[in-house]
């Protein structure tokens, strides 16, 4: 059964990545792609679905775990009663292979150590033919099926049987062992061997130089940095795509049905991203970012998806995978996500207001960069007035969210301001004209007066926590009446357990059956909506509580349930760490 989302540490190579749990047993693992099938996928069923365990045999007293310094790489400390050893897992960066790379230490007096390597490929599925072989003058364990090929190296290879293969060993103070498994097509011929010791001080190095140029004066500066480093995590060096989440259908509900694949491109997200790379002075990735976004949605404008795969594809067909009995029982798990065929007029927002940042920062437009933005402001000037989804990709009727007019707003407001401020060309009447009219109507149809409260769409009195965003994109000022009475009226509604839902989904607006916890986010938000409204002693002491809920190696789920003090959701979660990183803005 697997661990508590909690106990999960995340490695990576900006192409992909696992989960580490504290037990030693890498969980999930997608090769070679964020949204690759997995080979490791005990995550989301059993052991027999594919893991890769190094830990020790007998019984564990004393766990720790901590990320060397600025970097993504993982160490691990066991205690038993006879010794202790180090493990130290990692992804290295920069040479364009898709490897994992374990090594153990033993630091003090003597540790039995179980070895298990439990390849499933097609999430857990498949049983590869595993044999072992002698290439590059070394043995090594291959398993391959259909297009996958993994290899296992190491100074003792556990013997299998049946695809399980397994292992003990003794280590001894000083001794020090290193495995490796890599993933290649399985047409390719067993690459050469790491040079570990190499591999692993360049990784280091390029990871704590990134992270070093993190602001070191903000509050909360060593929660910002793990963030910035986790959202790089999730960026692909490659293709520039950010993903939400690295995994799966990890439930927002225990048992329940609201499980949902994130290992996707989200213009929102990836935008939300940017932006708090760009407040933390990360110039550079934007320009990746933007280039990805002008492959992704080149063509029709009027073809745009709100989300797409690493790559750029446009196919994310949802389905569910019967064999998995789910994260905690629960099911469906799915793979790919059906809301890419929705409506969701807030992105184009999302997307206008972090290239107005880019700009802001240095970034200059392009002649292919800027007449792609104005293609999608002029497509979305013939449509704005249409009902969608939401950015909580409601399930259930299309409504006019306030949420997505007020970013509508942001997306005209910020094209004119490409043209009043950088120069830019283009129909700045019908902009301008089109940015008014906008504005005039969430003050008139999103607000209720009797409350004195922005509402969730036009037709309810309920609210949502989106709403928090509106002073934070310069719609209104912090501390305007009407955002006061909002955030009011956003705690008394939708705080539970001292955390903030996104909505109450007893209104029955998203169309699913069940209920969720508390979204992370949307307590950020209110952190930085707080902080604009000047209430800076309430944000602080929000952020306070909100660091505290990341696990022990600074990482933070979707979701949170405080009743039963556990993580919930896709984890690590990029909504998540990008909104801490605003709300540190914020506060400074």
């Amino acid at each position: 059964m697997a661990l508590p989302i909690e106990d999960y540490a995340l490695i990576g190579d900006s192409g992909t990545a696992a989960l580490v749990g504290r037990d030693g047993s890498i969980d999930w693992l997608c090769l070679p792609r964020f949204d690759s099938p997995a080979c490791f996928a005990a995550l989301l069923g059993t052991e027999e679905h594919g893991r890769w365990l190094l830990a020790p045999a007998d019984e564990v007293v004393a766990t720790s775990r901590r990320y060397v310094d600025g970097t993504a790489l993982l160490e691990t400390t066991f205690t038993t009663r006879d010794g202790e050893v180090v493990l130290l897992d990692l992804m290295p960066t920069g040479d364009g292979r898709a490897d994992v790379v374990r090594r153990l230490t033993c630091t003090r007096g003597t540790v039995r150590i179980r070895h298990d390597w439990v390849v499933r490929t097609d999430y857990g599925e498949v049983r590869p033919w595993v044999s072992r072989e002698r290439v590059h003058g070394n043995d090594v364990v291959v398993a391959v099926a259909g297009p996958d090929k993994l290899i296992l190296r190491g100074p003792r290879l556990p013997r299998g049987h049946r695809g399980h293969h397994s292992d003990e060993f003794e280590l001894a103070a000083g001794d020090e062992v290193t495995f490796s498994t890599t993933w290649v097509r399985s047409w390719r011929e067993v690459p050469e061997p790491l040079s570990f010791d190499e591999r692993i001080e360049a990784t280091a190095a390029e990871q704590q130089g990134w992270t070093s140029r993190a602001p070191s004066t903000l509050p909360y500066a060593d929660m910002v940095r793990r963030s910035l480093m986790t959202l790089l995590l999730m960026t692909h060096a490659e293709t520039g795509g950010i993903v939400a989440a690295p995994t799966t259908s990890l439930p927002e509900d225990f048992g329940g049905a609201r499980n949902w694949d994130y290992r996707f491109c989200w213009l929102r997200d990836a935008a939300l991203t940017l932006e708090s790379l760009l407040g933390a002075g990360y110039v550079d990735e934007a320009q990746r970012w933007r280039e990805w976004l002008l492959r992704a949605v080149a063509g029709d404008p009027a073809d745009l998806q709100i989300m797409y795969t690493v790559d750029g594809g446009r196919h994310l067909p949802e389905h569910e995978l019967a064999h998995l009995p789910g994260y905690a029982g629960s099911t469906p798990v799915r793979i790919g996500n059906g809301a890419v065929s929705q409506r969701q007029n807030d992105v184009l927002g999302e997307v206008m207001l972090a290239l107005e940042l880019a700009r802001r920062a240095g970034l200059e437009e392009t002649r292919n960069s800027w007449a792609l933005q104005r293609a999608l402001v002029d497509e979305l000037g013939d449509h704005w007035d249409e009902p969608d989804n939401g950015l909580w990709e409601i399930r259930g009727p299309q409504r006019h969210f306030t949420h997505s007019r007020v970013m509508v707003w942001v997306a005209f407001d910020r094209a004119v301001r490409a043209i009043e401020e950088h120069g830019l060309d283009g129909p700045l009447e019908r902009w301008r004209d089109l940015r008014d009219r906008v504005r005039e109507e969430v003050l008139d149809k999103g607000f209720d007066d009797e409350r004195g409260t922005f509402t969730q769409h036009y037709d309810t009195r309920e609210v949502d926590a989106s709403l928090l965003t509106i002073p934070l994109v310069g719609f209104l000022p912090g501390d305007d009446p009407r955002v006061l009475g909002t955030i009011d009226a956003v705690v008394a509604d939708l705080m539970r357990d001292g955390l903030l839902l996104r909505y109450r989904t007893q209104s029955g607006v998203d169309g699913l059956p069940g209920d969720e916890h508390p979204f992370l986010a949307c307590s950020f938000w209110l952190v930085s909506a707080l902080a604009a409204a000047g209430r800076r002693d309430e944000a602080a002491a929000l952020m306070d509580r909100l660091c505290g809920l990341a696990n022990d190696v600074g990482l933070l789920s979707e979701e949170y349930d405080a009743a039963h003090g556990r993580m919930a959701g896709n984890f690590p979660q990029a909504f998540s760490h990008l909104t801490l990183v605003q709300a540190a803005l914020a506060l400074r």
